[in-house]
């Protein structure tokens, strides 16, 4: 499709007697940083000061100072963008809230962002001291605002700006299910993103802008959707889904991902890359060429001296929380979105079997925990109470209530519903093992369905312990919503993990079949 476009434009210019007027910019992107602001691991938790100076990590905003310094320096027409999901992740997002995520930003120098899920963790409140406090726009187009005091008038779902001569739409996406993800309250309406889009780009034409980028936090899946079923998107900048593209081992798809004439691009999460799209438009603001990649920030990617100074003095009221060794594992505990999100995984197993240990002695017999939940890895050796953190940082509670043997199996058919786009409903479970075929009908995935060791009743009643966002219906669980003697104010889910592992330790993880793919 490019080439096309390459050969029509270069066709119109010749018999016109002139050279097309193209402008060049560098696209820089971000998303799903998870406020990891110092190196992470492999398993994209916390990184110790000897594995960095062996040069065995990866990101930080030190070195994504320099990469972007760098990345500039080789482009002299740039903007840099974010995906979205800068909130939530590490104790650092725990005790400072949206106020660490915009001081770097600010640093950094970001043009704009979109409106990620987990920016509505903590509710309108927290995103409104966020926007006020950092120097660019934060974009939100599929939603209304208008009855949220502390957004309307002040999120907005598009803007321009002007770059190397040139005006740029910007157009911001959050996931329309942001309701069941997070917490944004009863204000905010969510709406399809698609026609949300299409809206946005028929207003900046009107005004003249012929260059256009989507900043989305609605995954790959939906970011092709919304290339597919609109018309003057030039660019989208992915996020949500944690999706790598490029040339690598591991990589969803091509760098950019092009959709029509719409280049779609993604740089995985947590500051491990950095996105770097090169876009060529002609003057009628067609884009003739897209190529990049992303980058990966390992450690040869020197660290900002200044960075690492200021990231350490934050560090300093958080280091007996995160230091303080609370168990030992004998392997990795996997905790990979990948892996947990599709199938049964030995962190699942563990937050579950501590969730359920915690409770039997009040009549449940269940445990189901969402492994969007899970956050990251656990590598053998010492585990400190930081890491149990990073793996579970939402401060979620303890939730336990009653349900009918159906209430369970339609909560295991949704957990199951979005197998396919690694949605973090997917059913970590204990007490209870089931079967999945991914290949069924959504609603009709699940059979084999066992507690306790025998056949599950429809009609009988069962005890389940969650977590209270679970609970109180995020990711969909929304029959859980009206559930018997509920009590959602149990001890933390980290703290409750983080037991189990000391009562256990050394821990060894394990599978052992709770959950059968077909």
């Amino acid at each position: 499709m490019i080439s096309r476009i390459m050969t029509t434009t270069c066709a119109l210019a010749l018999s016109a007697g002139a050279a097309a007027a193209d402008y060049s910019l560098t696209i820089l992107h971000t998303n799903d940083f998870h406020a990891r602001f110092e190196p992470i691991s492999k398993y994209d938790s916390g990184c110790s000061a000897e594995d960095n100076a062996a040069g065995e990590c990866f990101g930080g905003t030190a070195r994504l100072i320099t990469a972007v310094a760098d990345a500039r320096a080789r482009s002299n027409n740039s903007i840099l963008v974010d995906g979205g999901d800068q909130f939530q992740g590490t104790l650092f997002y725990t005790y400072y809230k949206g106020a660490m995520a915009a001081e770097f930003m600010n640093l950094l120098g970001y043009d704009a962002m979109t409106v990620g899920n987990h920016e509505f963790d903590d509710g309108p409140e927290v995103l409104r001291g966020f926007m006020d406090a950092v120097e660019f726009p934060v974009l939100m187009s599929n939603a209304d605002v208008s009855g949220e005091p502390l957004l309307a008038d002040v999120l907005m779902k598009s803007t321009v700006i002007e770059q190397g001569g040139e005006k740029i739409g910007l157009i911001g996406l959050t996931p329309q299910d942001t309701d069941e993800l997070a917490s944004p309250g009863d204000n905010i309406i969510f709406t399809d993103p698609s026609e949300a889009v299409q809206g946005e780009v028929d207003k900046l034409t009107a005004e003249g802008v012929n260059k256009i980028i989507v900043l989305s936090h609605s995954g790959y899946v939906v970011d092709q959707q919304v290339a597919a079923n609109t018309t003057g998107v030039d660019v989208i900048v992915g996020g949500h889904s944690n999706t790598l593209l490029g040339d690598m081992e591991g990589a969803a798809g091509a760098y950019p991902t092009m959709v029509g004439d719409t280049a779609i691009v993604q740089a995985y999460a947590y500051g491990k890359f950095l996105g770097e799209l090169n876009v060529t438009f002609d003057d009628a603001g067609v884009v003739t060429e897209a190529s990049g990649a992303p980058l990966l920030i390992d450690g040869q990617v020197a660290e900002d001296a200044a960075a690492v100074a200021r990231i350490a003095e934050l560090a300093e009221p958080l280091e007996e929380i995160r230091n303080k060794v609370v168990a030992t594992a004998a392997e990795t505990i996997e905790g990979n979105r990948d892996i947990c999100r599709a199938m049964e995984c030995s962190g699942g197993n563990l937050i579950a079997d501590a969730m359920l240990d915690r409770v039997a002695d009040q009549g449940i017999s269940i445990a189901i925990a969402n492994s969007g939940g899970i956050r990251a890895s656990i590598d053998a050796g010492d585990v400190t109470m930081g890491e149990v953190l990073t793996v579970l940082p939402f401060q979620n509670t303890l939730s336990t209530f009653f349900v009918s043997g159906e209430t369970v199996v339609a909560a295991l058919e949704n957990g199951v519903s979005q197998i396919e786009e690694g949605a973090g409903r997917f059913p970590q479970v204990a007490g209870i093992t089931f079967t999945v075929d991914a290949s069924a009908e959504a609603g009709s995935r699940v059979s084999d369905v066992m507690v306790g060791g025998e056949a599950i009743d429809l009609a009988a009643t069962y005890g389940l312990v969650s977590n209270n966002y679970v609970r109180n219906g995020g990711d969909g669980y929304a029959m859980f919503k009206d559930a018997a003697n509920a009590y959602d104010f149990g001890p933390d889910l980290a703290d409750v993990t983080a037991e189990y592992l000391a009562e256990n330790a050394p821990y060894t993880p394990y599978t052992d079949g709770r959950i059968t793919l077909k």
